[in-house]
């Protein structure tokens, strides 16, 4: 009969906390040793309302939402890396505090979220999302706030052109019949 020596949560959580920070530096060499372009954080929300114009926020309520859809974060993107593995910026004690937690099962609170462009970024809960990413979880409770992005206009064509076209159209039509 083997005995297995079980960790204590304590043990258990700063064991945890290597494996992530280890998957962050492993995530970091691959990038660099694969010379490819890619980000080394989270994508910032106001990096991203640069690119994709959003008018005022809504408050949607409390759903449940994919973790892996939750890309980035409103204030903290800089001290998680993409795959929300924390870096050395991350506060440790947190992060071991909310593992622990998530450990002996206890409730843990909504994150705060806000959506735009079907993505998600984190204003409150990156600790609580990244311990969610380590652990494997898929889905997770948050309360949630959507920008409703702005759309560009149509683009018209110019008059000349849409005659130009009309007159095809009729050549062509005239031509069948």
């Amino acid at each position: 009969m083997t005995v297995v020596d079980l960790m204590n949560v304590e043990d258990q959580a700063d064991l945890d906390f290597t494996v992530a920070r280890r998957r962050a530096r492993l995530g970091r060499l691959k990038t660099l040793l694969l010379r490819r372009r890619t980000r080394s954080t989270l994508l910032s929300l106001e990096e991203l309302r640069r690119s994709i114009p959003a008018s005022g926020a809504m408050y949607r309520g409390r759903s449940t939402v994919e973790v892996s859809r939750i890309v980035g974060s409103v204030g903290k993107h800089n001290q998680f890396d993409q795959n929300f593995m924390p870096l050395s910026k991350a506060s440790p004690e947190k992060w071991k505090r909310i593992d622990k937690a998530f450990r002996v099962g206890q409730e843990l609170p909504s994150v705060s979220l806000l959506e735009l462009g079907g993505n998600y970024f984190v204003i409150d809960g990156n600790h609580r999302v990244s311990v969610a990413r380590l652990h494997g979880v898929e889905w997770i409770d948050a309360e949630v706030t959507g920008y409703k992005a702005l759309r560009t206009r149509p683009h018209i064509p110019a008059a000349d052109t849409l005659c130009t076209a009309y007159k095809q159209g009729l050549a062509t039509a005239t031509a069948l019949l």
